[in-house]
């Protein structure tokens, strides 16, 4: 009995030694970092991998020997003290050792007597980390530099879009400049016109464009529409007064297929042809109360109806208009309505007559000798003082008009490089006849400036219609439309007394 129990003793001890062998070879295989660890915090043993990385610790308390501590840690990660309380931390624990970054788990292991130890397995992840910490810096790298470019490019973008705005500010001056010739004229009431225009161009506001028949009205809702933000859209033009009342809704408006007879399909108004666009009215006081109820339901509501329709079609339109009719006096005496009035005369531009702006006759005249030199192919390169002069004298009742004609005759006429006194046809040869024109021109006034020549115009004119008025200056200046302090300032100038008017 003693023989078996000897070798079965002998068997334990010997599977025991291999045990141990097994598990220290284990140990020495593995990569990983092994610790045995006492719940003394006393390190046990340790594998070659551990040894190598951090010295022989064995007999050493972790605490002290792994972080430089006096006392346990307090970590509440630590793996004794977690183990002492049964506790499980299931995920890898990340801790930083001297300049090495490991990351661990651990088991509870029981040693050969029996005693509570821990087994903790740690792997050194100091270059993974390197690498996160690098890829981590190259992405924030990235970021910066994909930041400062997008930044570069908003900058840049903004730059464009001011330089843009710059452009298209110094574009409108250049097409202001190179067009000038469109709106001929220096005068103050022409430049004050001009700058209104380029103003309330880009606005979407209803303008109402006044003055007498021949002043250049239609050229001004040109000037408009084309310094408008709608100058790429439909522009149409329509004369109020040319169309028959009973055609002008239809036209205006459009019309349902059977509204009336020969109405065989529907068909498209102007204003919803012109939609997005311009739409000039011309001779807008010449339009009947019905029409006009149409036109404010447009102003109003942006909207039209067919003739023949029931249902509003929507339409995005700006109106010019104009008129030569005193409209103010037309709301007063109830043939025009106020409401559509005020909905037109939102913008008012009134162009001056020529015989109000007088010294814009010098520019207007060349520029239609140089249309219709060209057009005429005549070589005409003079005109004379006396011409000018001539030019001036007339009231021109036809405004603009009538100067283009006059001197669109005046070329196609003249034999020669000079336009002379029988070329125009715009006032009666001098007589004797008080009323006449050519009774105020001398022929010294052919020869002096006309300056001069005006004032002694006026001189006859303050002292002929005092002849008439009996001498009172009062009646002088009704008549002439002009202030009592202004007649008697003239009447000193030109030494006009009220003996000699009396005569």
């Amino acid at each position: 009995m003693s023989e078996s129990f000897d070798t079965e003793l002998k068997k334990t001890q010997d599977e025991v030694s291999r045990l141990v062998r097994n598990r220290a070879a284990f140990y020495e295989i593995m990569s990983d970092m092994i610790f045995l660890i006492r719940n003394d915090y006393q390190i046990e043993d340790m594998n070659q991998s551990a040894i190598s990385t951090f010295g022989d610790l064995r007999g050493k308390f972790c605490h002290k020997a792994l972080h430089g501590l006096s006392q346990p840690c307090a970590n509440v990660t630590c793996p004794v003290n977690l183990t002492a309380r049964d506790q499980r931390f299931n995920e890898l624990i990340e801790r930083q050792i001297d300049d090495i970054t490991v990351e661990y788990s651990y088991v509870p292991f029981q040693g050969y007597q029996g005693d509570k130890l821990v087994m903790i397995v740690m792997r050194d992840v100091s270059k993974r980390k390197k690498h996160e910490l690098e890829i981590a810096e190259f992405n924030n790298n990235i970021e910066h530099v994909l930041r400062v470019k997008i930044e570069d490019l908003n900058e840049s973008e903004k730059m464009r879009t001011q330089l843009t705005q710059e452009i298209n500010i110094l574009q409108k001056e250049l097409d202001r400049l190179n067009k000038s010739d469109e709106m001929i004229g220096e005068s103050k009431r022409i430049r004050e016109i001009r700058e209104m225009i380029y103003q309330v161009a880009d606005t979407t506001a209803t303008i109402l464009i006044t003055g007498e028949s021949g002043t250049g009205k239609e050229l001004i809702a040109d000037l408009v529409h084309k310094h408008s933000s709608r100058r790429k859209k439909p522009y149409l033009k329509f004369n109020c007064a040319a169309v028959s009342e009973s055609l002008l809704e239809s036209d205006l408006f459009g019309y349902e297929k059977g509204s009336f007879t020969g109405a065989t399909s529907n068909r498209k108004g102007k204003f919803e042809i012109a939609n997005e666009g311009t739409m000039f009215l011309d001779e807008i006081g010449d339009i009947s109360p019905k029409m006009q109820a149409s036109l404010l339901r447009v102003l109003q509501n942006g909207e039209i109806i067919r003739v023949g329709g029931t249902s509003p079609i929507k339409v995005d339109v700006r109106i010019i208009a104009a008129t030569n009719a005193e409209l103010a006096s037309s709301v007063e005496n109830g043939s025009f309505r106020k409401d559509l009035y005020y909905r037109l005369n939102v913008i008012n531009l009134h162009q001056p007559p020529l015989r109000e702006r007088k010294e814009d006759i010098v520019l207007l005249t060349s520029h239609f000798i140089k249309k219709y030199r060209a057009a005429f192919k005549k070589d005409i390169d003079f005109l004379p003082s006396r011409i000018i002069n001539y030019l001036l004298l007339h009231d021109w009742p036809g405004n603009i008009r009538e100067l283009e004609n006059v001197i669109q005759r005046a070329v196609l006429l003249t034999k020669n490089n000079t336009i002379s006194e029988k070329e125009l046809d715009i006032i009666a040869n001098p007589t004797n006849s008080p009323n006449s024109g050519g009774a105020m021109i001398s022929s010294k006034m052919y020869e002096q400036p006309i300056k001069d020549s005006l004032a002694d115009v006026e001189e006859k004119i303050i002292s002929g219609t005092m002849m008439k008025c009996g001498g009172k200056a009062l009646d002088v200046a009704e008549v002439l439309k002009i202030g009592k302090t202004a007649l008697y300032s003239k009447m000193k100038r030109y030494g006009i007394s009220a003996k000699e008017t009396k005569r």
